[in-house]
């Protein structure tokens, strides 16, 4: 890969020897089902979840959510302002390029592939000067994490199937973002958790195929008022006529008294489409997905999509920002650094809402004195208005005139307006007549 010479802190090699002959066969005898059969009889790991669709697209529609916005390093400042730290090393690797290979968008879209599907997310860190200038992703399938137990300290020991080494790393040198934990050390795989409910789904995905591979005919019984000779030259031969969708529609001809019985469940008596379609709910529930994001809208409403969407950004996408927060702040920024830097998702684009509503809570932030309208603008990618035409000026409802100028004209207080001076009987009068 000729990435783990670029660092003074080299991971260590070691020659990955083949399983002993006992084990071997302890493997072959062991119950499939102890390693990942579902009971639905189909063979459930996180490549082959892949396959199902509700799945793929669960998995595709975060990922790319997460990759497709800006994250950007910022320095905090004085008075709780911070502005972005364009010239620290952090920045480029993560708004731009974390490494020769990848752009920024390709990356967190593997690695948050990864921590959907396997619940973790690895990444060999590069350092330069002591900044971490380069990420370099790694398989999570065959990453192995343990805590070691005469140091205590977490150990990372990675397989690679390229080279056919095991590195050993060390905490500092691995960029590790955790799913759902129970230990704190490693994250559980949504995949190894449902394995039942993304079974059940695979199997009957496999049995709809088959079903219309089948001719969509589930399977019959040929009555033969005799006895046959070769019964099996008979079935291959009604196969290899009627078998299949191309044949589905074939009118069948039946000679010497035969007759065809079939003995097959319908799909709809065996609620073979409802038993699909709950499993997308079931699979969306697995990953907190809105269905109408992954093509399901049976009830999805006009009104109700912008509020799921809003939902979504909130309780689904939120937490996984978070955990790519801190563990940035935590792994890729050194102690002293912690004080000063910070990175931040923007996610102002999922918030927006239709255009709307973004013109009615503009106008109450603009009356209200505290948006300008080059605020505004700038939230709607518009280019400002100068500032000798106002474009920087706060106004407050009422007369909406500039904050400065209310501030003067009518007392720093901000009570009355200028000739209008409160009445002993507690109304008002003009102080001009």
């Amino acid at each position: 890969m000729g990435i783990f010479g670029r660092s003074r802190d080299a991971p260590k090699r070691e020659r990955r020897n083949k399983p002993s002959k006992e084990m071997q066969d302890f493997i072959r005898g062991v119950d499939m089902d102890f390693i990942g059969n579902s009971n639905s009889g189909v063979q459930v790991d996180e490549l082959r979840a892949l396959q199902t669709s509700a799945v793929y697209a669960c998995v595709k529609i975060l990922a790319e959510t997460v990759a497709s916005l800006p994250l950007h390093l910022f320095k905090k400042g004085k008075g709780g302002k911070s502005e972005m730290a364009e010239q620290h090393p952090l920045f480029s690797c993560l708004y731009e390029m974390p490494n020769d290979e990848m752009t920024s968008f390709e990356f967190r879209e593997m690695m948050m592939t990864s921590l959907l599907l396997w619940g973790n997310a690895y990444a060999r860190k590069i350092r330069k000067n002591g900044h971490v200038t380069e990420l370099w992703y790694l398989k999570p399938q065959l990453m192995t994490v343990e805590r070691d137990t005469q140091t205590g300290r977490i150990k990372y020991t990675y397989s690679d199937d390229i080279t056919n080494q095991t590195y050993e790393y060390k905490p500092e040198q691995i960029f590790h973002i955790k799913g759902l934990s129970l230990d704190g050390v490693t994250g559980l795989s949504p995949i190894s958790q449902a394995r039942e409910a993304v079974g059940l789904s695979l199997a009957t995905e496999e049995y709809g195929a088959k079903f219309f591979g089948n001719g969509a005919r589930p399977g019959g019984v040929l009555e033969h008022p005799g006895i046959l000779k070769d019964p099996e030259k008979l079935r291959e031969s009604w196969n290899k006529v009627y078998q299949g969708t191309r044949n589905s529609h074939k009118v069948a001809v039946l000679e010497e008294g035969m007759k065809y019985h079939t003995i097959g469940i319908a799909p709809e008596d065996a609620q073979f489409l409802e038993t699909r379609k709950y499993q997308v709910n079931e699979i969306c529930r697995i990953f907190r997905v809105p269905p109408h994001l992954v093509g399901d809208l049976e009830r999805a409403t006009f009104s109700n999509i912008e509020h799921q969407s809003i939902e979504f950004v909130q309780h689904t996408i939120r937490p996984w920002l978070v955990r790519w927060e801190q563990a940035i702040s935590r792994s890729l920024l050194d102690e002293k650094e912690r004080l000063l830097y910070f990175s931040r998702f923007n996610v102002d684009g999922l918030m927006r809402g239709d255009y709307k509503s973004r013109m009615e809570g503009y106008a109450i932030g603009r009356q209200n004195g505290w948006l300008s309208a080059n605020d505004i603008r700038h939230l709607e990618d518009l280019p400002p208005i100068p500032k000798e035409q106002g474009g920087d000026a706060y106004l407050v409802n009422g007369n909406m005139t500039a904050v400065s100028k209310e501030n003067k004209e009518g007392g720093s207080d901000g009570e009355g307006q200028k000739g209008i001076a409160n009445a002993p009987d507690g109304g008002t009068a003009n102080s001009g007549q």
